[in-house]
């Protein structure tokens, strides 16, 4: 008797480079860093660590902190326009 056996690969496609148009430059006043904190337990932390440990080895001119309401949903779209017209750079945290 022959048994089929379901194989499931949790791999996304792969991303394809940002165009060079897209690419982004780092002002003299410093970076913008932006935060998603994805509503897991200690993320906040997690996240707070993380931003410090940024400011520690690069300027920072200011940072964006978000939080989507639940982290088995994907944050909204108007969540992810705000990070990326103030963010050069977004953190998403997962912790627990």
């Amino acid at each position: 008797m022959e048994k089929k056996i379901l194989l499931v690969v949790p791999e996304a496609p792969v991303q394809q480079a940002a165009s060079a148009s897209t690419q982004r430059t780092i002002s003299a006043k410093g970076l913008r860093l932006g935060t998603l904190d994805n509503s897991k337990s200690n993320a906040d932390h997690l996240l707070a660590m993380l931003v410090a440990g940024v400011q520690a080895q690069v300027k920072v001119d200011s940072v964006v902190s978000l939080r989507k309401p639940t982290p088995s949903l994907p944050a909204d779209a108007n969540v992810l326009d705000q990070l990326a017209q103030e963010a050069d750079v977004v953190i998403s945290a997962m912790a627990d």
